[in-house]
């Protein structure tokens, strides 16, 4: 049976949690429908994030991101739900989503959504 559109995160042990390391993705087929006229909106997603404990299983990952496709949204709406529902399944020390949408009546929208863990600092500052 073929996998279907789900909205579960899931995670697993981060196998290195005292080391500071980015994981960074790139999603070249987002898509979602434009809540206005439920035409597609397309959109390259780069996510990067700096785990703690726990890291996000990819293909849990990639049927998430399928589930927008026949749902409306803004681009300001999805990119920062996107972005809680991977802080919540992963409680990361760091997280930047960086959702690229294709042009659409002359604009591209980028919108960048940002996550740190409260007394995180950066590189080499795990709590």
């Amino acid at each position: 049976m073929p996998s279907r559109p789900s909205k579960r995160l899931r995670s697993f042990p981060n196998p290195t949690p005292r080391r500071d390391y980015r994981i960074r993705m790139e999603i070249p087929e987002f898509t979602c429908l434009c809540p206005m006229t439920g035409q597609p909106d397309f959109a390259v997603l780069s996510l990067e994030y700096v785990p703690d404990r726990l890291c996000v299983e990819l293909k849990s990952l990639k049927l998430y991101l399928c589930s927008f496709r026949d749902q409306g949204a803004f681009h300001e709406a999805v990119t920062n739900r996107v972005l809680d529902d991977l802080v919540k399944a992963t409680r990361p020390r760091h997280m930047k989503l960086i959702a690229r949408f294709n042009v659409r009546g002359g604009i591209a929208t980028t919108v960048v959504a940002e996550y740190r863990k409260q007394g995180w600092n950066g590189e080499g500052q795990a709590p």
